[in-house]
């Protein structure tokens, strides 16, 4: 016996016309290829490290914008500030590696969080990272294009309008996969670590020869009133700077997009960041420093590196403002990686709407991809791509989700404490395991937890009128918006489910309606099909036009010649309410029969042809949606082409009559 499988069947390939979705984002994957979709820790890091690695480009210059505040003697204090910036970032690190061990599914603070804090805590985490995923492309491409205008003033205008056009170009790159974007993006990524390693490695060779000079024709940022140094300033400066800490969290979010051993190869990954990261960060840091670097609106800290070490407008030069332009755009790609999965996480649990758990064609979550672009593209007109409006933003919500996650480990390994050597228990989320070293690790995760929980306080106060208060009062407001979700998807669930609930089946009578707007080759088709139902049937025609209505009247008893032919006026106009009362008089009439409402749809062969046609199926469906006992059928009728008995017809013999004719009979 010879059997066949239906994958087979459903692959046959056949003619494909041109697309330009196909053209954009390549053609569809099969569902068993996403095993194949994971990637490889260079390409992993180019993927999810260069939120983070972007940071560097900017932490040491919001240290800076603060200490001047207090005048520029206070400049030497920005070393030891990022000395304890460097610290902290390590204390996260391992706190973030254990997370990654614990949860190898990924979801990081919110998995974390619903694990260990509950619910309440878990949408807290959920809203800060998702808010920090839009931030993120926001502040990265702003920076990254304000990198770029520092070399060409004269893109100075035009920030924005650039700012959207990069985002659209992300947005397409990673609609196309999570693997065929980690590998367009690698290049930009590993260009920067070169560039940066050849400017950084260069410029210390500089100081160390004594050959590294001092920043010239730097505008520095008007300070209206000198402050005191105070250990509040200074503290300001350290939160400030801690920005480089943003982007720690996207790995353990993502594990799931590495190859197998998924945990062990998202850690090692998270290590090379780090390392890379602190590395960074120090020695742009100490250099700017030596150099005499200044806070500016109008040349960035990497620029006056650049101009310092290799001088003004040198090939190297430009190679590194375009390799920190690059890492700063490409940034963006880390949320376009973790927002969908969170996304999808939180719909999953029904706290967000189900379509962002659903795969597009490339096996990415398409939905959420398209809706971080959005908010992104809106958060950068608003904030007119102004990094600085930005950071205030950006922040508090990634010290939240680095609180919460911590906090959260510390409340697993006391659970872990209670276990005896070699015991197991199943946890929500995952097996929890007796370590013997939860105590050490109970101290760093809490320390963290208490560090970055600072860090947020200071960046809510420091911050608030700077447009800090925005994301203090967004995010208690996403958590009700998830709740509310949650709690209609419950009440549909509850709707749906038979427990409890008595019911018969049972035959009813159907009324059956069809609509008709006009008498043509699409009529008789819904006639036919509401024969074939062998159902007491009428048709109704909405009466906008009175002389339309008398010629429908005529051409049905002419062309048709059976069945009713009702006409309901419509002294205003309207088609929804009409229809609405009148299937609301056949049920009052009918109480225990079933309205059948048969639509017909003029299907056209392409989007731009159906977009000429009024389309008002759509109009009928919402204005009968919500009555009990209706049913709304659509008879699509397929004008690709012209046909007559099957047989194409010529356009060339049609005469303006028969066009007329076809015109005002069609929808």
């Amino acid at each position: 016996m010879k059997t066949t499988n239906f994958e087979d069947m459903t692959s046959t390939k056949t003619p494909s016309r041109f697309s330009l979705s196909r053209l954009l984002i390549g053609k569809p994957l099969a569902t068993r290829d996403l095993a194949h979709q994971t990637v490889n820790r260079p390409i992993g890091l180019a993927v999810f490290a260069s939120d983070a690695l972007s940071s560097t480009a900017y932490a040491t210059e919001e240290i800076l914008f603060i200490l001047a505040l207090a005048g520029t003697a206070a400049f030497g204090l920005s070393m030891p500030i990022a000395i304890a910036i460097a610290v902290l970032l390590v204390i996260v690190t391992i706190s973030y590696r254990q997370t990654i061990y614990a949860y190898p599914n990924g979801g990081g603070a919110y998995i974390v969080a619903r694990d260990n804090l509950g619910e309440v805590a878990a949408q807290i985490a959920g809203a800060a990272l998702l808010t920090d995923y839009i931030l993120t492309v926001a502040v990265s491409i702003s920076a990254g294009v304000a990198q770029i205008a520092s070399a060409f003033p004269i893109l100075n205008p035009y920030r924005v309008e650039v700012a959207l056009l990069v985002i659209f170009i992300m947005t397409i790159v990673n609609l196309r996969g999570v693997k065929e974007s980690g590998t367009v993006f690698a290049i930009p990524t590993y260009f920067f670590l070169g560039t940066m390693i050849l400017t950084l490695g260069m410029g210390l060779y500089r100081y160390l020869t004594g050959t590294l000079g001092v920043v010239a024709n730097v505008e520095m940022v008007e300070v209206s009133v000198i402050q005191p140094l105070t250990l509040f300033l200074i503290l300001r400066a350290f939160s400030s700077g801690s920005a480089a800490l943003t982007g720690i969290e996207a790995i353990s979010n993502g594990i799931t997009a590495f190859k197998e051993p998924r945990s062990h190869n998202a850690a090692i990954t998270l290590q090379w960041m780090s390392g890379i990261l602190i590395t960074i960060f120090l020695s742009i840091t100490f250099l700017s420093h030596q150099i005499q670097a200044m806070p500016s609106h109008t040349e960035t800290i990497i620029s006056q590196l650049g101009r310092t070490i290799f001088g003004d407008n040198s090939i190297f030069y430009l190679a590194v403002v375009a390799g920190t332009a690059l890492i700063l755009l490409m940034a963006a790609n880390t949320s376009y990686a973790d927002f969908p999965r969170l996304a999808a996480l939180h719909a999953g649990d029904g706290f967000l709407p189900r379509q962002l758990t659903f795969r597009g064609g490339r096996l990415v979550f398409s939905w959420g991809i398209i809706t971080l672009a959005g908010l992104a593209s809106l958060l950068v007109i608003v904030m007119k791509a102004s990094t600085s409006a930005l950071i205030p933003l950006y922040a508090i919500g990634v010290f939240l989700s680095f609180t919460i996650s911590q906090a959260g480990m510390v409340v697993r390994l006391r659970k872990i404490s209670r276990l005896q050597p070699g015991e197991s228990v199943q946890g929500l989320e995952t097996v929890m395991s007796y370590d013997p070293r939860w105590r050490l690790k109970m101290v760093i995760s809490g320390f963290g937890a208490i560090c970055t929980g600072i860090v947020m306080l200071i960046f809510a106060i420091t911050k608030f009128t700077s447009g800090a208060w925005f994301v203090i009062v967004l995010i208690p407001i996403l958590v009700f918006a998830f709740f509310r979700v949650h709690h209609h998807y419950k009440d549909v669930a509850h709707a749906l489910s038979l427990r409890d609930k008595t019911y018969d089946i049972a035959s009813h009578p159907v009324q059956t309606v069809v609509l008709v707007d006009g008498v043509h080759t699409g009529t008789i088709e819904l006639v036919n099909f509401a024969k074939s139902l062998q159902h007491p049937w009428h048709a109704v025609h909405i009466g906008i036009n009175p002389e339309k209505a008398s010629k429908v009247q005529a051409l049905w008893d002419e062309a048709i010649g059976e069945g009713e032919l009702v006409v309901v006026p419509s002294p205003y106009r309207q088609l929804n309410l009409p229809i609405r009362h009148y299937v609301e008089k056949l049920l009052r009439e009918n109480p225990d029969s079933y309205v059948h409402v048969v639509v017909g749809h003029l299907a056209m062969d392409s989007v731009w042809k159906q977009a000429l046609h009024q389309n008002s199926v759509f109009i009928f469906n919402l204005a009968l949606n919500g009555l009990e006992r209706v049913v709304v059928t659509i008879v699509p009728h397929q004008v690709g082409r012209h046909q007559n008995g099957g047989n194409i017809v010529d356009r060339n013999v049609l005469t303006n009559e028969d066009l007329r004719r076809g015109e005002e009979s069609s929808r």
